[in-house]
C-alpha cells in the first residue's frame, strides 16, 4: 500500500513540476519561482546527466524504483513516454517523445528568460 502510495505521490510531482515548467512562466507572481525550477531542471537534465545520461531526472529515478517494487518491468527511460504510452495505448517513439520534451521546455526557458529579464529590463527604461 506504501508503495502505490508513493508511486501517486510521485506521479502528481512529476505532473505539477511539468506543467509549472510550460507555464509557470504566465503568472508575474509566479516568475522567479519558474526561473528557479526550470534552472533546477535543466541542471538536473545537463550537470547530472553528465553521470546519469542526458535528461535525467532524480524523481524519474525515485520513481521507477518504486515501480520497480510494484513488479513494474522495461521502464523507459522517461515520465513523459511513460505516461504517453499509457494514455494512448501506442508504444511512442522515444526520440519523438524527446524532441517534443526538448521544444516544449526550450520554448518555456526562453519565455521566462523574455519576462523575467527582457520585458522587465523594457519596463523599467520606459
Amino acid at each position: 500500500m506504501m508503495y502505490i502510495l508513493l508511486d501517486w505521490f510521485f506521479t502528481l510531482l512529476h505532473l505539477l513540476i511539468i506543467g509549472f515548467n510550460l507555464f509557470g512562466w504566465i503568472w508575474p507572481s509566479a516568475r522567479k519561482a519558474h526561473l528557479i525550477v526550470v534552472t533546477l531542471t535543466l541542471s538536473c537534465w545537463l550537470i547530472l546527466g553528465i553521470w546519469y545520461g542526458l535528461g535525467y531526472c532524480p524523481i524519474t529515478d525515485w520513481q521507477w524504483q518504486i515501480k520497480e517494487r510494484l513488479g513494474e518491468v522495461n521502464l523507459p527511460n522517461s515520465f513523459i513516454k511513460y505516461y504517453a504510452d499509457m494514455i494512448s495505448g501506442q508504444d511512442i517513439s522515444s526520440s519523438f517523445i524527446d524532441t517534443v520534451t526538448g521544444i516544449s521546455f526550450t520554448l518555456a526557458v526562453i519565455i521566462t528568460i523574455y519576462v523575467n529579464f527582457i520585458k522587465r529590463k523594457r519596463k523599467k527604461v520606459n
